[in-house]
């Protein structure tokens, strides 16, 4: 078996974890396979000075690879599918951050689980992606994917922007505002939500369209079935407009227009049980806590 380790930072309360997480792997024989940058990082610790380990840094170094294991938060996982891409391999979330939406395995779980995730005994939940296309080709955007949403925000100006929204070449509406956000249904517990959008669990087929801070008061967010495609003109007063995927920020010239359909791959993450999400939702978000209950 091969398998990749990914993360961003270590704190030294969780050097027990990964240590214990690699006692396992060597144990077992399992070919582990560390993300270049994180690897500098663990040789901070003397723990793991003595641990031979492989490393990949790209795309290509990980075909073959049977799961990816992610010590952090969701933006850990939301920064390894770059790695990942359409290579259909598994994600384990550790949550080593504050929230955890995607990152479901709290530390003390993981440990407990570890013969289950070898022998893939959880549930494994796909998790659809935003592709975008751009009508001016720009260098930056080296992986057009996204896992939670994609964002269209003023830039450098406090007044609004104009974005002409269509689906399926039929025109929607103007949107006066802020920016837009097209979620996933992985995305509509984050940006979306705080913008009061829907959440809309994973297993739907949807995107969900929310306006930042709209000066129309009839604008509300919008759910659209996955299969629609989406084309936005942007209207500016400046030159560029602001553009991100997930983690990712790039500034657009405002001619640039924008063309979102859902991937045809993707991102598969493994879960505890089936009905996780529900669970993280009574704990992460506090559904339905009241003194009450």
């Amino acid at each position: 078996m091969k398998i990749a380790l990914y993360g961003q930072k270590i704190e030294y309360k969780n050097i027990i974890y990964i240590n214990q997480f690699l006692i396992y792997v060597f144990n077992h024989s399992i070919d582990i396979y560390v993300e270049k940058s994180f690897f500098k990082k663990l040789l901070y610790f003397k723990e793991f000075h003595k641990i031979k380990l492989y490393v990949f840094s790209k795309y290509e170094e990980l075909k073959n690879c049977d799961i990816m294991f992610t010590f952090g938060g969701d933006g850990t996982i939301l920064s390894a599918i770059t790695l990942i891409q359409d290579l259909g391999i598994p994600i384990v979330g550790v949550n080593t951050g504050n929230l955890g939406f995607l990152a479901t395995f709290s530390k003390d779980v993981f440990i407990k689980n570890m013969d289950n995730i070898f022998s893939k005994k959880l549930y494994l939940m796909p998790r659809s992606l935003l592709q975008l296309e751009t009508s001016i080709n720009n260098t930056n955007l080296f992986f057009n994917f996204a896992l939670n949403e994609i964002v269209i925000f003023r830039n450098e100006t406090v007044s609004m922007i104009t974005i002409d929204v269509f689906i399926d070449n039929e025109f929607l509406t103007s949107y006066w505002s802020d920016g837009l956000i097209i979620s996933t249904p992985t995305g509509s517990t984050g940006y979306s939500l705080s913008c009061g959008g829907p959440i809309i669990s994973p297993e739907n087929k949807n995107f969900v369209l929310t306006p930042i801070s709209p000066h129309n008061l009839f604008s509300r967010p919008l759910v659209i079935s996955d299969c629609k495609k989406i084309h936005l003109k942007v209207h500016s007063r400046v030159k560029y407009y602001s553009l991100s995927m997930d983690t990712r920020l790039i500034s657009l010239i405002k001619e640039n227009e924008l063309y979102i359909k859902k991937a045809p791959f993707y991102i598969y993450i493994y879960q505890e049980g089936k009905n996780t999400y529900y669970k993280t939702l009574r704990e992460k978000l506090l559904w339905g806590a009241d003194k009450r209950n």
